[in-house]
C-alpha cells in the first residue's frame, strides 16, 4: 500500500498469529513482508527481513499466545532488526499485550511487570504500539511513545444485536468491568448488573461470586470481560445471575487465553454462548460447542492504515476506546 511514493507501509507477522496477520494484510490490500524466523539448536531466536526495510513504515503484528515469553523475546528481536535496518518508523501491533493483569502492586515486593514490557519494547526500537483491550487502561501511562488502544466491544455489540437481540441485561462479572458494561448498556437502552465479587490476592485464578447488584430476574445477561483465562471469573459470575434467576446467561470477552480447566468449565457452566474475538490463536483442541468467534481483522486493519496515513486512530471507534 503506499499513500505517498516515497513512503510505504511494510506489514511483518511473528510467529504467534500468522492466520491474524495474513487477514489484516488481505484488508489493507497489501502482502506481508517476507522474514526469516527460527530457532538455533539451543533455542536462540533468529530472525532476518529478507527485502530493504529502509524508510518504510513497519509494522509488527504479534499477539502474546503461549508460549507468551518466547514470543515476547521474537517480538523484540524483530523490532530490534527493523531498527538497525533503518526502518522510518516502528509500530508494534499487539493485540493481546503480555501480563497486561500486573499493571500494579497488590502486595508488597511485587513487580508491575506491564510497565517492563512497555519499557522493553521502547528499548528495542518501537516508535509506537497499538493493542486491543488493555486489561487497564492505566498500561497506555506506561508507555513513553505513542499508544493506540483499540476495542472490539463494537463487534461484540454486533453479535448479540444479529444474533441476539437488544433485549438484554449488560453484566459485570466484577466492579473492574463495570465502566464496560456501563457503555454497552447504553449504546443499545438497556439496563446494567454488577456481580460483585471477592479475589484473595495471594491465590491466582481463584474466585468467589457473591451477591448480584441489578434486577436479573427472568432476564438474558451478557457477562462482559476483556478476557477468559481459565474461566474461573465468569462461570462463577454466571452461576450467581441464574441463583438470581436469570433466565439466559451469554457472555463475551475480547481474549480467549483458555488456559487450564477453561474449556471444560465453560462447556459445563449454565452460559448459553461464549462469543470471543481471535486477538489469540484458538487451536483446535479449545473449541467448543459454545463457542463463536469474531474476527479483530478489520478493526486492526482500519488502525494500521490510520497510523500510516498519521490520521485519527480514535475516530474508528467515536472516541470510546
Amino acid at each position: 500500500m503506499q499513500f505517498d511514493p516515497r513512503r510505504t507501509l511494510l506489514l511483518y507477522a511473528g510467529s504467534s498469529h500468522h492466520e491474524l496477520a495474513e487477514e489484516v494484510a488481505k484488508h489493507l490490500g497489501v502482502v506481508l513482508g517476507e522474514v526469516d524466523i527460527h530457532r538455533f539448536s539451543n533455542g536462540d531466536i533468529y530472525t532476518r527481513f529478507l527485502t530493504s526495510v529502509r524508510g518504510a513504515d513497519a509494522f509488527v503484528l504479534q499477539t502474546h499466545a503461549e508460549p507468551v515469553n518466547e514470543h515476547i523475546m521474537e517480538t523484540l528481536i524483530m523490532i530490534d532488526g527493523l531498527k538497525r535496518a533503518s526502518a522510518r518508523r516502528i509500530t508494534a501491533v499487539l493485540p493481546f499485550f503480555p501480563y497486561s493483569r500486573q499493571d500494579k502492586k497488590h502486595l508488597a515486593r511485587e513487580p508491575i511487570s506491564a510497565k517492563l514490557i512497555a519499557d522493553l519494547l521502547h528499548t528495542a526500537g518501537a516508535d509506537r504500539a497499538m493493542s486491543v483491550d488493555l486489561h487497564a487502561g492505566q498500561i497506555q501511562g506506561f508507555f513513553d511513545i505513542p499508544f493506540d488502544h483499540l476495542t472490539a466491544h463494537p463487534l461484540l455489540l454486533e453479535y448479540l444485536r444479529n444474533e441476539i437481540g437488544n433485549d438484554i441485561v449488560f453484566t459485570a462479572p466484577d466492579a473492574g468491568r463495570v465502566g464496560v458494561a456501563d457503555r454497552l448498556a447504553k449504546k443499545i437502552g438497556g439496563p446494567l448488573a454488577v456481580v460483585h465479587k471477592r479475589r484473595d490476592p495471594r491465590v491466582h485464578n481463584e474466585v468467589v461470586a457473591h451477591h448480584v447488584v441489578g434486577d436479573v430476574e427472568g432476564k438474558r445477561c451478557f457477562l462482559v470481560d476483556d478476557m477468559i483465562d481459565t474461566g474461573g471469573t465468569i462461570v462463577a459470575a454466571a452461576q450467581a445471575l441464574m441463583d438470581q434467576g436469570a433466565a439466559e446467561v451469554y457472555c463475551g470477552a475480547t481474549h480467549a487465553v483458555l488456559s487450564g480447566p477453561a474449556v471444560q468449565r465453560l462447556q459445563d457452566s449454565p452460559i448459553k454462548k461464549v462469543i470471543v474475538t481471535n486477538t489469540l490463536p484458538i487451536p483446535p483442541h479449545k473449541w467448543f460447542d459454545k463457542l463463536a468467534v469474531v474476527s479483530v481483522g478489520p478493526i486492526i486493519a482500519d488502525a494500521v492504515r490510520a497510523v500510516f496515513a498519521d490520521e485519527s486512530v480514535s475516530a474508528l471507534f467515536d472516541g470510546e476506546n
